[in-house]
């Protein structure tokens, strides 16, 4: 039986000025980052099938691992989604990693180790524009994938709040129901397979990675483990340069900028900042 509206919880304040809602926003629109993997198809066809109106956004990051973006939002509205749409992020995302560049951001060390600052970037740039898009559409409760255990839980809220500050935040990893119902992959594939929805199962590896136009990272499960080394990853972008069957050559590469702006490379030049970067 679906609930009523004033039975979900908030936290702070049962029924108005909260902003975390700790239970499924029934009969209200819901925004969703869509992935288009498992644990995103799960949960709008969970909530939709419990009263609430979800809508799928996904961003278009310039992300390499996934070669068929267009297909996303049809998979979305499959699952339930009353609407879904593509979000083309990519333009912001270049311009934010440029702008990182020329004030010395992209490059971040921790513990003596460099990092590049391009899942955090990308976490901005999507934060922002898919709460702006969500807007636009009327919806101001918003949900993804992301769990208690990492830091994407913070960026997306705050990221949200900065585009929306009205926003609401709804993450299905934070309802008590849904983690009882949805509490891994098992249950996830069970749910959507007793429903006969098809969904994209990720094949299972020894880490996971988060790419985006900027660069990819490869971390997690496997890699978390001091006794791993990080000779078990296969690049997706680059070459495993710590691989000496790995010959990688020197070139001479020449950058012209106009205003402080790249606008060619080796003498090439490119009709948009998205083109010199990819």
């Amino acid at each position: 039986m679906a609930k009523k509206d004033s039975d979900a919880k908030v936290t702070g304040a049962k029924n108005s000025g909260a902003k975390v809602l700790t239970s499924l926003p029934v009969g209200e629109r819901v925004g969703i980052a869509f992935s288009g993997g498992l644990d995103t198809s799960a949960a709008v066809a969970w909530m939709r099938e419990r009263g609430a109106m979800p809508y799928a956004y996904t961003a278009d990051i310039g992300q390499p691992d996934e070669t068929d973006l267009e297909s996303i939002p049809q998979r979305a509205k499959t699952y339930g989604a009353v609407e879904a749409k593509l979000v083309d992020c990519r333009e912001l995302l270049v311009q934010e990693g440029l702008t990182a560049l020329q004030c010395g951001a992209f490059h971040i060390t921790t513990a003596g180790k460099t990092y590049f600052n391009t899942t955090p970037l990308g976490r901005a740039v999507t934060g922002t524009l898919l709460v702006r898009e969500m807007k636009h559409d009327g919806v101001d409760i918003w949900g993804d994938g992301s769990t208690f255990k990492g830091n994407d839980i913070e960026r997306f809220y705050r990221y949200g709040l900065l585009a929306n500050p009205n926003l609401r935040i709804y993450k299905p990893w934070l309802d008590v129901d849904f983690v009882r119902e949805m509490g891994g992959r098992a249950e996830m594939s069970a749910f959507l397979t007793a429903k006969k929805l098809p969904y994209r199962d990720s094949a299972q590896k020894a880490y996971s990675t988060d790419a985006n136009i900027w660069g990819a990272t490869h971390e997690a499960k496997s890699l978390e483990e001091l006794s791993t080394s990080m000779h078990i990853v296969a690049p997706i972008m680059g070459v495993a340069h710590y691989d000496s069957a790995v010959k990688i050559a020197t070139e001479d590469v020449v950058i012209k900028f106009v205003e402080g702006w790249p606008v060619a490379i080796n003498g090439k030049e490119f009709a948009s900042q998205i083109d010199l970067v990819l």
